[in-house]
């Protein structure tokens, strides 16, 4: 295990204030998460996307606070050093302002998470104002949301035009009002990120597919290893193709089965003769 120092937000904070870009990926498991942990990413999101991603649903929605407590809790096991992020799940903090909060809670003390993430802009920012009021230091989450990729017609660009880009930087402002210490852009102009970022105050932000000049950037980690069939979004670069290699080996394994050629003689436990020679005898009695 990695002996670095627990990340802060006043170290995250550091890091921008001198010009260093943070790094952020998705993790839902213990060994993923103690990759990430030797490789000393920033920041870790336990994303609602393990829907999609660990549990082969379609969409984010159908995930639950138990979903995510349960992945979170094995995340901070495997890394117990990086900023870790707990993902609301859809309907854990829109019906009100104690839901949410009582949402969050959940996330710090069962998980031992270091904050959370929600969806939505200006009409989410009691929720956010509540959350951190209650101490909790809070996420934002603007432009492509999963949890309402629906209503925003799918899962693609928003902010392309004038007027759409006019309100994500109005509710950027309004979620950095409310208190976010951060926010994550996903699938928005790299122009429109730039501005965002530059006006930015009191939180830093994160991009996903949102061009260079965010203050950090985050990735799905199932989309950068090759390992979520259904799709490649083009914001993902593959830095390794994992999902080539173990279907591979997968093959392999179903081929050598087959044909008996494993396991092998090195893949098993013998037995003594005078043992094997015994236990004849008292089957034989």
């Amino acid at each position: 295990m990695s002996d670095r120092k627990k990340v802060s937000l006043p170290a995250l904070f550091k890091k921008v204030s001198e010009g260093k870009p943070i790094t952020m990926l998705t993790c839902y498991d213990y060994p993923t998460a103690h990759f990430q942990e030797q490789a000393e990413v920033d920041m870790i999101l336990v994303g609602d996307s393990l829907g999609m991603t660990m549990l082969g649903f379609d969409s984010t929605l159908p995930v639950t606070m138990d979903d995510m407590i349960r992945h979170a809790q094995a995340v901070r096991r495997g890394s117990p050093n990086a900023w870790l992020i707990g993902d609301m799940p859809y309907m854990s903090y829109q019906p009100s302002v104690e839901t949410a909060i009582r949402s969050a809670g959940r996330f710090m003390a069962e998980a031992s998470c270091d904050a959370i993430k929600l969806e939505g802009g200006a009409e989410m920012a009691d929720r956010m104002a509540g959350i951190v009021a209650a101490g909790i230091p809070a996420m934002g989450h603007l432009g492509l949301t999963p949890q309402s990729a629906g209503a925003l017609g799918g899962f693609k660009l928003q902010g392309k035009g004038a007027l759409q880009a006019k309100k994500i930087l109005d509710d950027a402002k309004a979620l950095e009002e409310a208190g976010a210490f951060a926010i994550l852009l996903e699938l928005v102009p790299d122009r429109l990120c730039k501005l965002i970022t530059e006006r930015a105050e009191n939180c830093f932000i994160i991009a996903l597919g949102s061009g260079l000049d965010a203050h950090g950037q985050l990735l799905i980690y199932h989309d950068m290893f090759g390992l979520y069939p259904k799709f490649k979004p083009r914001m993902a670069k593959v830095y390794a193709d994992a999902g080539n290699v173990i279907q591979e080996g997968l093959n392999q394994y179903v081929e050598e089965v087959t044909k008996r050629s494993f396991p092998k003689e090195e893949n098993w436990f013998g037995m003594p003769d005078e043992e094997y020679e015994e236990l004849m005898r008292l089957i034989s009695e």
